[in-house]
């Protein structure tokens, strides 16, 4: 379980990344970034259900040695990915300015 510290610093990393970098929002497209191997950070709401729609991105991720965070609510992961609705997971594949904490954030995952 990520602390409520962490879940805030993906959430701003999230939103510096969406207007000064690139991201991707959705299943789909996170798992498509984390193929490729452009995903740089990878969150995925852990209230997204059914479960299975998530599963296998952590196990992906880590073959490619690509870091996973995982965070309470889509809602929010939604809200920082600057979508009116909640997604189950969205993909940093360009950090912007964004860079220096997700550093941080790999290093407290």
């Amino acid at each position: 379980m990520t602390s409520k510290e962490l879940a805030e610093k993906v959430f701003e990393a999230i939103e510096i990344a969406k207007t000064t970098g690139k991201l991707r929002k959705g299943t789909n497209e996170v798992t498509k970034a984390i193929e490729r191997g452009v995903a740089k950070l990878v969150v995925v709401a852990k209230d997204t259900n059914p479960p299975e729609i998530v599963m296998h991105i952590p196990l992906i991720a880590k073959e490619k040695g690509i870091p996973v965070v995982e965070v309470q609510s889509k809602e929010e992961l939604g809200a920082a990915a600057g979508l009116g609705i909640g997604t189950s997971s969205v993909a940093i594949i360009q950090e912007g300015n964004a860079k220096e904490l997700i550093k941080e954030i790999i290093k407290e995952a």
